[in-house]
């Protein structure tokens, strides 16, 4: 569609203007977010949280619990509840990297919002219950994300224009073929809501022993019903899932903060470094010191 070529070509522009260097940065509009990418051999971990993403260049694979995911161009990634991730850029060069643009979601504001909009009338099946959704970027959410962009340009404009913009792509997205998925998580009292409410909790609490019962009763489900309806929405079981964040969290304390394997492991909730050890390599393949040797020797001398 040339209309859609034309939006995309010009926050391609945009995005590179703005991201000059490679990595992903904060705008000046508050949950905008822009990413500009090489293609990469090796899966960075990160937590992705609720967020409304527009490919514009490239492709990438997200590996989310135990589920593959590939997107790029032209296509829309909506993340609806905190999951563990890892992912790793397929399409990527200096002259055309991957770039994509990412709106965090205000979940109060999109779930007042739910309530004011009726829903669309089919759900599609294939969405299940999952916590990640991919379809084809809508032109009208692509072109409220190019007014958007357009602001940097006029940031005295940003304080009054911005929210109305983002309340825009929330309107869009949850009219559109995403909505249904999106609107699981914002509605009050439906079981994705419960889930997304216990994510947020795990989140926050990941240094705490888990009590799968205790969190079930906490968002007022049956214990046997939570979890499977946890492993629908994020693929993993709570107790996966709580080790993730856990080991997740210790690979980028010993990455970023340099702190010894030992160290990370009792910040991050770990009585015993043999079980810290154990179940590190168990997730990455290999113990924490050839681990985070490999990766910074990789992030030095590639990036």
């Amino acid at each position: 569609m040339e209309e859609w070529k034309r939006i995309n070509d010009r926050l391609r522009e945009l995005a590179m203007r703005h991201m000059p260097e490679l990595g992903s940065g904060r705008t000046a509009i508050s949950g905008l977010s822009i990413s500009r990418r090489l293609a990469d051999d090796v899966l960075e971990n990160s937590l992705y949280t609720p967020c409304i993403g527009v490919m514009l260049q490239g492709r990438k694979k997200s590996v989310i619990g135990t589920k593959e995911y590939v997107y790029g161009e032209g296509q829309c990634l909506i993340v609806g509840v905190d999951v563990p991730s890892s992912f790793r850029v397929l399409d990527g060069t200096e002259e055309s990297p991957f770039l994509c643009l990412s709106l965090d979601v205000d979940r109060f504001q999109l779930a007042r919002l739910a309530l004011e909009v009726p829903p669309s009338s089919d759900a599609p099946a294939e969405e299940c219950l999952r916590g990640v959704s991919v379809d084809s970027v809508d032109v009208s959410v692509l072109d409220a994300f190019l007014r958007m962009m357009e602001l940097l340009d006029r940031p005295e404009q940003i304080p009054i224009l911005a929210p109305m913009i983002i309340r825009e792509i929330y309107y869009r997205v949850l009219t559109g073929p995403q909505g249904a998925f999106l609107r699981r998580f914002y509605t009050l009292g439906s079981q994705s809501m419960q889930i997304a409410q216990a994510v947020t909790w795990l989140r926050d609490n990941y240094r705490s022993p888990l009590q799968v019962e205790e969190l079930a009763r906490r968002v007022n489900m049956a214990a046997s019903t939570f979890h499977r309806h946890f492993k629908e929405v994020t693929s993993l079981s709570p107790l996966q899932f709580h080790k993730r964040l856990r080991l997740f969290e210790a690979q980028r304390l010993m990455l970023s903060e340099r702190i010894d394997a030992a160290s990370a492991g009792l910040a991050v909730g770990y009585e015993s470094p043999t079980q810290f050890n154990r179940e590190y390599k168990r997730l990455f393949g290999e113990p924490p010191h050839r681990n985070i040797a490999r990766l910074r020797n990789v992030h030095s001398g590639s990036r």
